[in-house]
């Protein structure tokens, strides 16, 4: 049998475009599976965040609370669950025997009051010179001898002034006897009486003048040349002047003598010991000169006033020193021996600095704490001493104080 070719093709066609339809059937019908997922999924996220999700964020400001701490003015509460709590640690402040001995360098220095610096009364040129430094002297041994103009002039003054007061005597004497008889004016005896008492008064400025410089207005011949004594026995420490210098400055020191049977040894206390040194207080020397022996003594005086720019305090000590052995300039290592003190300590794990301030948390109740300033003391260790802030038998925070700050 003949088929006809273009009813085959129709037939074909036909079948082709029914395969596409159902392909399309197919297609949509996923389509539509697919998107009613969406919306499922859609409609699941929406009930999670409008209605489930108010429980998720209530319990998670409940974890946020409870991580937190409250604070109330100047106090600081752990609640209660508060993870917080297991993060510190709490222990008492302790008392502790603590004796502190301090080791200072110090130097050897003369006593002031047994120091004298030698400055010439009068000007003039050194004609001899009778010591040289270094050298030991006695009280009133001949030191130098000064040519000067001032001292003759000085002498002739005081002669003077002894002329006139010896006429003005005579003048007043000569007038009382003849108001006596009535042969005289009383302005003429009050004349005289003036007369005298100037001459009197200059007599007595002329003496003390003398006096001053150091001779007497009996010394005989009366000379321009004036030896200058030792006012005290001592050492020549400083030396300023030669043979032949002209000294034209009174105020200007010359030499220096020093009496070193006594000597002192300072030492130079930082403020936060000064405490711990006080008068009478034994003590130890070393010095460098002398390294086997230690020189015992006692503390003289601790000075009333702090050094403003090394903030210490000065601290002598005083040895009789008959032989000289100690010479000012030496150095030395002091011993000073504190007594034995109860102070408060801290782990050095309970400060925490704030404002360059040491800060500590007192516990005030239970789990709720307090920051209070401490100042330090000292430390030996990992202890560290308070001098306040805090007493023994507080409690305070000695781990994880820092879960506390601001």
């Amino acid at each position: 049998m003949l088929v006809d070719p273009n009813l085959e093709n129709e037939e074909h066609d036909a079948a082709s475009r029914r395969d596409k339809s159902i392909a399309m059937l197919d297609l949509s019908a996923r389509g539509k599976i697919g998107l009613l997922l969406v919306a499922v999924a859609l409609c699941f996220g929406a009930y999670w965040l409008f209605i489930a999700s108010p429980s998720h964020y209530r319990a998670g400001e409940v974890v946020e609370k409870a991580a937190t701490v409250v604070r109330t003015g100047d106090s600081v509460t752990v609640p209660e669950g508060s993870p917080v709590r297991s993060r510190l640690a709490i222990e008492p402040v302790a008392a502790k025997d603590i004796k502190r001995d301090i080791v200072l360098p110090a130097v050897v220095e003369a006593d002031p009051g047994r120091t004298v610096n030698v400055l010439p009364p009068v000007a003039g040129r050194v004609v001899s010179l009778a010591v040289q430094l270094g050298e030991r002297v006695t009280q009133g041994q001949e030191l130098l001898v000064l040519d000067s103009g001032d001292l003759a002039e000085a002498f002739s003054d005081d002669e003077k002034a002894r002329a006139t007061l010896s006429l003005t005597k005579q003048v007043l004497d000569r007038q009382l006897g003849l108001e006596k008889a009535g042969g005289a004016a009383i302005k003429d005896r009050e004349q005289a009486q003036n007369d005298y008492i100037q001459a009197q008064s200059e007599f007595d400025r002329a003496e003390t003048r003398l006096r001053s410089i150091g001779v007497s207005a009996d010394q005989a011949p009366k000379t321009r040349f004036m030896s200058m004594k030792a006012p005290i026995a001592g050492s020549v420490i400083n030396l300023q002047v030669a043979p032949g210098a002209f000294l034209n400055d009174t105020t200007a020191t010359i030499m220096t003598i020093a009496n070193l049977d006594t000597i002192w040894v300072t030492a130079s206390v930082p403020e936060s010991d000064t405490a711990l040194v006080f008068k009478d207080q034994p003590v130890d020397v070393v010095f460098t000169a002398y390294p086997g022996e230690v020189f015992k003594g006692q503390v003289l005086f601790v000075s009333d006033v702090v050094d403003p720019d090394t903030r210490r305090t000065k601290v002598r000590i005083a040895f009789d020193n008959p032989d000289t052995r100690l010479r000012p300039g030496m150095f030395a290592n002091v011993s000073f021996y504190a007594p034995v003190q109860s102070v408060p300590v801290v782990p050095s794990s309970a400060l925490l600095l704030k404002d360059d301030l040491n800060q500590v948390f007192v516990e005030t109740a239970p789990w709720t704490f307090q920051a209070r300033t401490v100042d330090i003391g000292f430390q030996q260790g990992d202890q560290v001493a308070l001098k306040n802030g805090v007493k023994v038998g507080d409690r305070v925070v000695v781990k994880g104080g820092v879960l506390l700050g601001d």
